[in-house]
């Protein structure tokens, strides 16, 4: 499938896609003409892509995690371990983001005197 395709597939537009490829999460067969060929496993692919980047990480740290991906349910299997510690300390990151910003959301409250 072309790019248009994948895009209307994965709902990633075909900048972000060619970012992908860029970064290198996205590897697409080149035709004679030059355009992308991706296949089946792309979908996959650019979908788990998307999940990991709205969880807060960043294409570094997919570009390992992605071919640790063993099937399209599980995005992190047990072939790669040592990428459980570096994920841990992301979760809890975005924990305490979250934490900082229900606790902003709390004084917010408190100021107007009754929640929004």
């Amino acid at each position: 499938m072309r790019i248009g395709e994948l895009s209307r597939r994965t709902g990633a537009s075909p900048r972000a896609l060619r970012y992908y490829e860029e970064q290198g999460l996205l590897s697409p067969v080149r035709r004679p003409s030059g355009y992308r060929e991706y296949g089946e496993r792309d979908v996959t692919t650019v979908r788990r892509i998307r999940v990991l980047l709205s969880a807060g990480l960043g294409t570094s740290a997919i570009s390992e995690i992605v071919p640790c991906a063993d099937d399209e349910n599980v995005v992190l299997a047990g072939s790669c371990p040592e990428l459980l510690d570096g994920l841990a300390r992301e979760r809890a990151r975005i924990t305490a983001a979250i934490d900082d910003l229900i606790a902003a959301r709390d004084i917010l409250d408190s100021v107007v005197g009754r929640p929004l």
